[in-house]
């Protein structure tokens, strides 16, 4: 059954509802591949109180909830300017993450976060959106192909002491 799933952005006063679904996510995602101690540690620095309130207060960064009856089953983070994690793209805006819970997955939620990134980049008038997506996620990646989206370079990520590659990919707006 589908329902319809509606964008909201979020502003400082969501940060517990999205420290929770960020770590729900995160552990669904990674717990098969990653050892349980550089999980807990990437959860706590990565999705630590003081570290999502800081995001959210950035002004170089949107958060957006995706609702499906009025709970949160994802989000969208975008970055512009200064804020993105890498700087090799002119005229651009990055997401930097597009998480859905797995109950979810396939159900239009990510196409529905995707369209919101492509609205704001339009809205603030960007030629091109960006993203980086680990080499082995391959629903993800055909998932971004299929938007139109093609891989432009590369580079090493970090969970702990394990060495992973995310590749980077743009679209062109």
């Amino acid at each position: 059954m589908h329902h319809s799933i509606t964008i909201q952005q979020i502003g400082p006063s969501a940060i517990l509802t999205l420290q929770t679904i960020s770590r729900q996510i995160f552990l669904e995602a990674f717990a098969d591949t990653t050892s349980e101690a550089n999980m807990q540690a990437y959860l706590d620095s990565s999705f630590s109180y003081d570290k999502l309130l800081a995001e959210l207060e950035n002004p170089g960064s949107k958060f957006y909830f995706a609702l499906s009856e009025g709970n949160v089953v994802g989000y969208l983070k975008l970055n512009t300017g200064e804020e993105q994690t890498e700087q090799e793209l002119e005229d651009a805006l990055e997401i930097e993450r597009i998480y859905v819970l797995a109950a979810f997955h396939g159900q239009k939620v990510g196409q529905a976060l995707l369209n919101k990134a492509f609205e704001v980049a339009e809205e603030l008038q960007y030629k091109n959106i960006w993203l980086g997506v680990w080499e082995n996620n391959q629903r993800a990646i055909r998932f971004y192909t299929k938007a139109g989206f093609e891989v432009f370079n590369s580079h090493i990520f970090r969970l702990g002491d394990d060495e992973q590659t995310d590749l980077m990919m743009k679209k062109q707006l």
